[in-house]
């Protein structure tokens, strides 16, 4: 394509449009009608001879055009933005817009959140939660953490930090529990992974009792009815070691078992900003150094 020709506002209102996952949102990003913005992106595709999105129910979806396109003008695009900062002599501030499993984000990364950003103050780190569900594209971020074995088609991984996972529950229920078969009377509060407390007992070497308690989808939710004496939550113990130190947990038995650790995530296609560099080393380094148990 002759770059005289290329369709740089076309171009600019898909990369809003896809980081936002809708044509309203990206009106309201651009300052101009969705009719404009829907019109761009008409262009747009019929110029590429490709559809870019797919219309559905729940929002935009992105062609497999897209999703090639998309990195690759987002990249672009930063890299316009840290040069024109330069040359109007104003700092370089580089955006970094990272997804987070909750539970690592509150029990691991944000206490030490502000010793990094003493460290790049050039970064301006922007931190999105989630209970591990997470797309990186269509969110619009550059990296997440998710917790899980590290087998994410399409993305490169990193290991952080290991998650045993242990019972934990109130001291006052775990005066009742004496060895792992009286876990079998008490509620086993479940998350959605369902294969956790059978790994668990089998660990014991147990079988698993029939387990009723309820489902959650969020650790954090998890550990906050186990503290208030629900039942007991089977919980990746450094992650909750605040709540064990202070004495609103317990961790009644030794044995743990692991499901999985926390990962660091990144489209495989999407090059290394700077930002995403220092973030890296930044949190591998922690992870090394032993200090997730300290939480």
């Amino acid at each position: 394509m002759d770059r005289a020709d290329i369709p740089l506002n076309a171009l600019r209102v898909f990369e809003v449009a896809m980081r936002q996952g809708s044509f309203t949102k990206a009106a309201e990003e651009l300052r101009v009608t969705q009719a404009a913005v829907s019109h761009q992106i008409a262009r747009l595709e019929d110029r590429l001879g490709a559809a870019l999105f797919l219309r559905a129910s729940g929002g935009l979806v992105p062609t497999d055009e897209g999703r090639l396109l998309y990195p690759v003008l987002e990249h672009g695009l930063d890299g316009i933005a840290r040069t024109l900062s330069r040359i109007t002599g104003r700092r370089d501030v580089e955006l970094l817009k990272v997804g987070v499993n909750t539970t690592f984000a509150l029990g691991w990364l944000l206490p030490r959140l502000a010793a990094f950003q003493n460290a790049h103050p050039e970064i301006d780190l922007r931190i999105s939660t989630n209970n591990n569900r997470v797309d990186i594209l269509r969110e619009g971020l550059d990296m997440a953490v998710r917790f899980g074995n590290g087998g994410w088609t399409g993305s490169d991984t990193i290991p952080l930090v290991a998650a045993p996972m242990a019972p934990l529950c109130a001291p006052a229920l775990a005066l009742r529990l004496s060895e792992p078969a009286d876990l079998a009377q008490t509620v086993l509060l479940r998350s959605y992974r369902s294969a956790e407390w059978p790994g668990w007992f089998a660990a014991a070497g147990l079988p698993c009792p029939p387990i009723a308690g309820p489902v959650l989808d969020s650790s954090i939710a998890l550990a906050q009815l186990a503290v208030e004496g629900a039942g007991v939550a089977l919980l990746p113990v450094a992650m909750f070691t605040r709540q064990i130190a202070d004495g609103r947990l317990t961790q009644p038995f030794s044995t743990t078992v692991t499901a999985g650790r926390y990962h660091l995530t990144w489209p495989s296609d999407r090059p290394q900003t700077p930002a995403m560099e220092n973030f890296k080393r930044w949190l591998v380094a922690e992870s090394a150094r032993g200090a997730g148990a300290s939480g």
